[in-house]
């Protein structure tokens, strides 16, 4: 099930403190917004660093952080300080234009990276849009494939669009929305046999591989790290045939993994990857990077209006700057090691609920066993009562994605937390 399927309704207890000026009327949402999220009963209110009040008065720790997306955690200085002098400077133009932001963003992407350039969007599924154009233009025009495939793995995300979800190895996201985007094959993750097999078989005729779309870690597929020997087998293979190897490293990018990238970790190089979520800290923006040699696109043929402009390029420069200065990618080492360490601590304590724990810096999963009853919306909704915000990746993966700027002191409130929530639930 998706997490908004998995999200029942949770009991809240009531709580003193500040309120919201303007009480909040959940049916008046409902009767004007689309009900394509299921949501817990909480309206968020305010923010600063790790922590966020509901309309209530109530506060939570936030190891959710808009699903790995606030880097800075809320209302941090630097950020305040970037959104104000650009949004009194200049928000927005055309990319008909110039945009000095832009530009400099870039050229720190690349800088810090293995790209030589980038194109700016909004979010992570135009991203890998913009990276599904660029593996089948570079199809058509270098490796001369009349019907290119991309392989992607089962269990992946890549996105909510037609072509993302088509790309997504998960049915649970394509159903109702046939007939799907053509030209998408799917491999088991982790697993290098598998992708020998499928690029033997599927190379026929017209048809070829173009190129790989892969996670280095499956997110919204359970927190499953990527295997080093796999993924550098896979940067083998992709040498050999010259298919395209493209990284979706929209969630674990810019610093969640402990490394400003996700492929850090495996030791290879992708040659197109994808960024957003935690690039703007919490502002839509979203970026496709490139080696050189397949940046084949030609002006008119990949755009967008909003990317790239001047208000979102010069906070998420802020972002990046403030990541490198304050040394945070230290801090997310130390404090994922810390998470992990405690996580499986509680973990031994109830060996018959919890069957393990994983995670690369601060994106870690605990499993639950799949023989008990508890699943990974339970333990959230607990979880909230104990004043902590968590999120499911699937129906037996609790997900810890805090800012990254989390204390020793908040990673251990929160284990308590969450060690309540659990004996809540054992009993």
């Amino acid at each position: 099930m998706s997490i908004e399927t998995l999200i029942e309704q949770a009991t809240i207890p009531p709580t003193s403190g500040s309120m919201s000026s303007s009480p909040f009327d959940a049916n008046s949402f409902d009767e004007a917004v689309m009900s394509t999220y299921g949501r817990f009963p909480l309206a968020l209110d305010r923010g600063s660093g790790c922590r966020v009040w509901d309309t209530q008065g109530r506060e939570y720790l936030d190891f959710v952080a808009g699903i790995a997306t606030c880097t800075l955690g809320h209302a941090h200085p630097a950020m305040v300080e970037a959104v104000t002098r650009q949004i009194q400077k200049l928000h927005h133009v055309s990319n008909l234009y110039y945009i000095p932001e832009q530009g400099e963003l870039a050229k720190w992407l690349v800088e810090h990276s293995c790209a030589d350039s980038v194109f700016f969007c909004n979010s992570g599924a135009e991203a890998n849009e913009a990276a599904i154009k660029l593996a089948r233009k570079y199809a058509h025009t270098v490796q001369e494939i009349d019907k290119p495939i991309i392989l992607t793995a089962n269990a992946s995300f890549h996105g909510r669009t037609l072509a993302t979800i088509t790309a997504t190895g998960q049915p649970k996201y394509q159903k109702h929305f046939q007939p799907l985007v053509p030209g998408f094959e799917y491999v088991p993750y982790n697993d290098i046999n598998a992708i020998e097999v499928a690029i033997s078989e599927l190379d026929e005729g017209d048809y070829r591989v173009a190129a790989i779309l892969i996670e280095p870690l499956q997110g919204e597929g359970g927190v499953r790290p990527g295997d080093v020997t796999y993924f550098q087998k896979l940067r083998q293979i992709c040498d050999e045939t010259g298919v395209l190897l493209i990284f979706d490293e929209v969630q674990v990018g810019m610093g969640r993994s402990g490394k400003l990238w996700g492929y850090e970790h495996l030791g290879v190089e992708p040659d197109i990857f994808t960024s957003a979520k935690g690039l703007g800290g919490g502002i839509p923006i979203g970026a496709m990077m490139s080696k050189k040699f397949c940046d084949v696109f030609q002006p008119g043929e990949h755009a967008s209006t909003f990317g790239g402009n001047p208000f979102v390029c010069g906070v998420a420069l802020a972002v990046c700057q403030t990541l490198e200065k304050e040394n945070i990618l230290q801090n997310v080492e130390d404090r994922g090691i810390q998470l992990r360490n405690g996580l499986n601590a509680i973990a031994a304590k109830y060996p018959h609920h919890i069957s393990e724990v994983r995670g690369w810096g601060l994106i870690n999963g605990m499993e639950l066993k799949a023989d008990v009853a508890l699943t990974a919306a339970d333990i959230v909704k607990a979880a909230i009562n104990q004043g902590v915000l968590l999120v499911p990746a699937g129906p037996k993966v609790v997900r810890f994605v805090p800012p990254l700027i989390v204390t020793e002191a908040e990673v251990n409130l929160a284990l308590q937390a969450v060690e309540q929530a659990i004996a809540s639930l054992t009993a």
